[in-house]
């Protein structure tokens, strides 16, 4: 795998043996075997038709803040995306970004663009391909509202693609990113043009919400459960007596009922047992089955 891939890429852009405590929201992961840090669009192409050829398991990972990362770590190849693209531009109401800029970057772009839209996603720690990936939203705003185009890579033709929001066929923390395993390069997003003191405004209102109700002290993954119909999750694992509860390092949280928390030197194995548990504990509870909204990365 070495050899094949210091073939393809330059050497100073792959580490071996890299640590995904490193490069997750959780501070939880054992040693990805490759991380290749890829720049342009010609590098991921290269890197994947390797990977195809040799037939490596790879994992895209962007600021892995929706990642629970196995002790044991990851047995191939994990694709950072960096250089191009992190690119943002603007016209007009229009903003055209790499799938590697960070959701904050980008909300603060449109702010400094007099353009509104984006500022549900001020505060979410992943990236733009990420956020494509699950559809992410907060605050009543998703990915979905602002959307026109996504150019993505489809590592089984080895093809460019450009999708119109109805192809993404955004759903509930998904897309057809998920259902396909394309790869997002860049998106254009339509916005409308406002105040940008009234958009700063509203981004400083919600980072306060988040503050006040969000365990932002710990590393942690986010909402660790997806929102069941009809229920929030945070109230039903509160209703079950699971604020606190505790497996080894890893927390459910206190103050936000829906997130686990690294307390201290939690493990993934610490945290996928207390997932299980509170699942197993609501289910008989309430009846109500939770699903994870966090990606398990490697063997568990």
């Amino acid at each position: 795998m070495y050899t094949q891939l210091e073939e393809t890429i330059s050497k100073d852009k792959i580490k071996y043996d890299e640590p995904l405590s490193k490069h997750t929201s959780f501070n939880i992961g054992g040693p990805a075997d490759v991380m290749v840090f890829i720049s342009n669009e010609e590098e991921l192409r290269k890197v994947l038709e390797t990977v195809k050829k040799e037939k490596y398991d790879f994992f895209l990972l962007g600021n892995g803040s929706n990642v629970l990362a196995s002790d044991d770590g990851f047995r191939g190849v994990i694709i950072k995306l960096g250089g191009d693209f992190l690119n943002v531009s603007v016209e007009k109401d229009t903003i055209t970004a790499g799938a590697g800029v960070t959701l904050t970057k980008l909300a603060n772009a449109a702010m400094n663009a007099s353009l509104s839209g984006l500022e549900f996603a001020s505060g979410i720690p992943g990236t733009l391909g990420g956020a494509l990936f699950m559809n992410a939203g907060a605050y009543g705003g998703e990915m979905k509202q602002v959307v026109r185009k996504v150019t993505v890579f489809d590592p089984k033709s080895q093809s460019i693609k450009v999708l119109s929001n109805e192809e993404m066929e955004f759903g509930y923390r998904r897309s057809i990113l998920k259902e396909k395993g394309y790869i997002a390069l860049s998106c254009i997003i339509k916005l409308e043009e406002s105040d940008s003191n009234v958009i700063r405004d509203t981004m400083l209102e919600l980072a306060k919400k988040r503050k006040e109700k969000q365990p932002l002290e710990y590393p942690s993954a986010g909402s660790i459960f997806k929102r069941p119909e009809g229920y929030f999750a945070g109230k039903l694992i509160e209703d079950a007596g699971l604020g606190g509860c505790r497996i080894g390092g890893a927390e459910v949280s206190e103050k936000h009922k829906g997130f686990v928390i690294n307390k201290g030197n939690a493990s993934a194995k610490d945290v996928r047992d207390l997932i299980e548990y509170v699942t197993k504990t609501v289910r008989e509870q309430s009846g109500v089955t939770l699903e994870p909204e966090v990606l398990f990365l490697g063997k568990f």
